[in-house]
């Protein structure tokens, strides 16, 4: 059963994405929801709190809690799915596939994956997008021998990332983060403006040991920002 906090994230999910509170609009206040839920303040406080830690919703002490702005934003050293995150902001996912194939290893690819060079990889590029609109390119490379499945699966319907979580669990991942200059195939896919900066997010993960992925992610500067709170 769904804990009742969730149930709650989900039901202002729900307004959210049906634009009945749009982004700057105040949302009911807590003692309204534990009214409306029949929820406990404790529960509702709890779910206010996590939206807002979220992105979702920004509150304002002594005035209310309100939708945030609908700019997309991520944790930079978080590994998440971006079905995922664009579901928690209320939002559609939709992919495409636009290549999907076997191919052998280059010298550089096959040092980041630790394997011979001509070893077989599978590659996959995928555009995600939120409510239509174009938000990430995902170029990735994959170890079959860790991930043998992966030219079957259908990643219009599940992304690569909920794949290999559960054949390979996560135990290890390398993060680079740079502003480039994209290319024109990729400012093409993401919609974007000449000479509008793209976010790249460099990402290598490990399970049991050994490489089973290395992705380029990259991201409209405009339309994207990477955010996050740390604990030294």
């Amino acid at each position: 059963m769904t804990p009742l906090y969730q149930q709650i994230k989900n039901h202002i999910r729900e307004h959210i994405g049906a634009g009945t509170w749009g982004p700057g609009q105040r949302v009911p206040s807590e003692n309204e929801l534990v009214r409306t839920l029949g929820a406990s303040r404790m529960t509702v406080n709890r779910a206010l709190r996590e939206m807002t830690d979220e992105g979702i919703l920004h509150r304002v002490a002594g005035v209310g809690t309100f939708v945030a702005d609908r700019t997309a934003y991520a944790h930079p050293l978080e590994v998440r799915n971006i079905a995922e995150e664009i579901r928690a902001r209320g939002h559609q996912h939709s992919a495409q596939v636009v290549t999907l194939e076997t191919m052998r290893a280059g010298g550089e690819l096959a040092g980041n994956f630790g394997v011979p060079p001509k070893t077989n990889l599978f590659h996959s590029l995928i555009l995600h997008s939120e409510n239509g609109v174009p938000l990430q390119i995902e170029d990735r490379y994959v170890n079959p021998a860790v991930a043998p499945d992966y030219m079957s699966i259908d990643f219009a319907k599940t992304t690569p990332y909920e794949y290999l979580v559960r054949v390979a669990p996560l135990q290890e991942a390398e993060h680079v983060l740079r502003a480039v200059m994209p290319g024109d195939s990729v400012r093409k896919l993401l919609g974007m403006a000449e000479g509008e900066p793209a976010l790249l997010l460099l990402r290598r993960t490990w399970s049991n040991g050994v490489v089973t992925s290395t992705v380029r992610l990259y991201y409209p500067g405009s339309r994207y920002e990477l955010a996050g709170r740390f604990n030294p």
